[in-house]
């Protein structure tokens, strides 16, 4: 079968499967439901045609995510210019689209079994009947291993299949060609993510890297592969489970955490560095934990040039000592 029918059957099936999740949503909702969420898909045509940002917070003290806040705790300013939350909600019960991207390169060989065993815990935990998850590999090539589902155990399965691959030669690629020149390909991964996965999504989008962020052959750059992901609302956490004596018995550099920092903060999510590998566990139990208690702020922007620019937003709690998790800035729509 040749990769153009591969990528048609591939985009016919997610066609599909968003089409059953509409209607299973549709049909498990009680009026009094789909009155509740009129206001929702309302936000979401404003977001295009009238300049409504939204952004998915979490709120953290020293310890743990912040529950039980108000719109009046918030403060927001574009670009150093206060702006009005219009729209306020807590985002415990709202549907969201994971997708799973595990690092199968050479590094990953001592702990690639606990991330997958963990990984499985996670989505056991955190996928209900309205979410949807796709699991992908990445090393020298980008495979998408299971596409947008709700079906735990063809999740399951997905990761289970990961294996570590040390020959350089490549697996067989899945519906996404890459050009980079092999190695892992962690930028390719995020943006074709984001791009071809995620970006006609709707609502919480979330990708969880589980890789210790090393690059050493992807044809994007790190801008960007930010780029289409902040483009598409995508929101970054990454499960850091380094192996240094890897890089030390190889007398190879490693710049893999400054990598994965700078896709959290940039679209709101945070990393997880595990230094021994039994705590890779609490690593998702603290993502689950947060995915728990978003909160959803909307405003429509005091600058309404349609010029494509790139707009920074901050985010702060009134009179708290509190961190906030959220992106850092936004693509102005153009004409």
């Amino acid at each position: 079968m040749n990769a153009h029918l591969k990528t048609r059957m591939l985009t016919a099936w997610r066609t599909t499967l968003r089409a059953i999740a509409a209607v299973c949503m549709l049909a498990s909702m009680t009026p009094a439901r789909l009155a509740q969420d009129a206001p929702v898909q309302a936000e979401q045509v404003l977001k295009v045609t009238s300049g409504l940002v939204n952004l998915y917070t979490v709120v953290r003290d020293k310890n743990r995510p912040v529950g039980g806040l108000n719109r009046e705790d918030f403060e927001l300013t574009e670009d150093n210019k206060p702006q009005e939350i219009r729209f306020f909600s807590r985002e415990t019960d709202t549907p969201l689209t994971l997708g799973i991207l595990i690092d199968t390169s050479g590094s990953q060989e001592h702990v690639l079994g606990v991330e997958q065993r963990e990984a499985k815990t996670f989505i056991e935990q955190v996928i209900h009947k309205n979410d949807l998850a796709f699991v992908l590999r990445f090393d020298v090539e980008v495979e998408l291993l299971q596409d947008l589902t709700s079906n735990k155990r063809l999740l399951a399965q997905a990761i289970d299949s990961t294996a570590v691959n040390t020959g350089g030669g490549g697996v067989v690629p899945g519906p996404f060609p890459t050009s980079g020149s092999g190695g892992t390909n962690l930028h390719d991964a995020v943006y074709l993510s984001a791009r071809e996965l995620l970006k006609n999504e709707v609502g919480r989008k979330v990708i969880i890297i589980l890789s210790d962020g090393q690059d050493t052959g992807s044809s994007k750059t790190l801008n960007e592969a930010l780029e289409t992901a902040q483009r598409s609302d995508v929101i970054i956490y990454s499960v850091a489970v380094i192996d240094r004596r890897f890089y030390d018995i190889a007398s190879m550099g490693f710049s893999g955490d400054s990598v994965l920092k700078k896709y959290a903060e940039q679209t709101g999510g945070r990393v997880i560095e595990v230094s021994r590998i039994e705590d890779t566990a609490q690593a998702f139990r603290e993502i689950a934990e947060e995915l728990r208690t978003q909160y959803s702020l909307g405003y429509t922007s005091s600058n309404t040039r349609r010029d494509g620019s790139f707009r920074k937003i901050q985010v702060k709690i009134r009179n708290r000592n509190y961190k906030v998790l959220a992106r850092r800035g936004y693509y102005a729509p153009t004409e």
